[in-house]
Parts: structure tokens; C-alpha cells; sequence
């Protein structure tokens, strides 16, 4: 066999696996859309799914760790409900056309919370650890 028929589909593999990978979640098309999505991926306990929908940094990362030990520690119940809950968002406070404030909470524990949604390079994402210091 030819070495360049070779390297060209292990070029092809490689790229249409590169593109599987890469298109595992869409992207966000709003700030209310970048929310649930983390905010779902956050309440499933699927951290690549809600690592994907925020801004990556350390201190992020870090509550995201955080979120996740949370969820492994809970009962199978627990993790049932939320899994299931619903995400009511009941406002989207926009600061300006590149910053939102969602306030939301899940239907099993009805808490509120509010994540901060950024425009950034053109992809709307989670500033999650806003979540946690609201000054920000």
C-alpha cells in the first residue's frame, strides 16, 4: 500500500475524529441557552457538558470541582431528582449586550441562584464563579 494513501486516512480519521469530539455540544446561541445548558450539565452532575458552557479559568474550574463532589456525595435519590428537576429561569437581567444575569432555580430543591453569562470571542459562556461572589 502507498505510504501516502496510508498517511492521508490516518490524516481524514484523525480530523473527522477531531470533529466528532469537537461537535459533542452545540454552542450556545443566547445567554439564557448558554445558562441551562451549564446549569443542566451542573444538576446531572455531567461536568464536561457544563465545563464546556463556561469561561475557562482556574477559580471556575475549581467551583465546578466543587459542584461536582457535591453531586458524588449525594444519594441516588438525590441525584435522581436533580437530574430531573426542572430549570425555571425567572429573570434575565441583561447589563449589556455582552453581560446577563440569569436568576433561576431547579424544581426539586427550589433554591435561588444566578449565574453570570458572558459574550466572549463571539460564544456565550457561565462566569460561574460569579455565582459565588456576586461582585464580580
Amino acid at each position: 500500500m502507498n505510504k501516502t494513501i496510508v498517511y492521508t486516512a490516518i490524516i481524514l480519521f484523525a480530523v473527522v475524529a477531531l470533529y466528532a469530539c469537537a461537535s459533542k455540544y452545540e454552542k450556545a446561541s443566547d445567554p439564557i441557552d448558554a445558562a441551562r445548558e451549564f446549569i443542566n450539565g451542573c444538576l446531572t452532575g455531567d461536568v464536561e457538558k457544563a465545563s464546556f458552557y463556561m469561561i475557562d479559568d482556574a477559580e471556575n474550574h475549581s467551583q465546578l470541582l466543587k459542584i461536582k463532589r457535591d453531586f458524588d456525595a449525594r444519594s441516588n435519590e438525590e441525584k435522581f431528582e436533580f437530574a430531573h428537576a426542572s430549570i425555571l429561569i425567572f429573570e434575565d437581567a441583561t447589563l449589556s449586550d455582552t453581560v446577563h444575569i440569569i436568576n433561576y432555580k431547579n424544581s426539586y430543591d427550589n433554591i435561588g441562584r444566578k449565574v453570570k453569562v458572558i459574550k466572549r470571542n463571539g460564544d456565550w459562556l457561565v462566569d460561574f464563579k460569579y455565582t459565588f461572589n456576586g461582585n464580580l
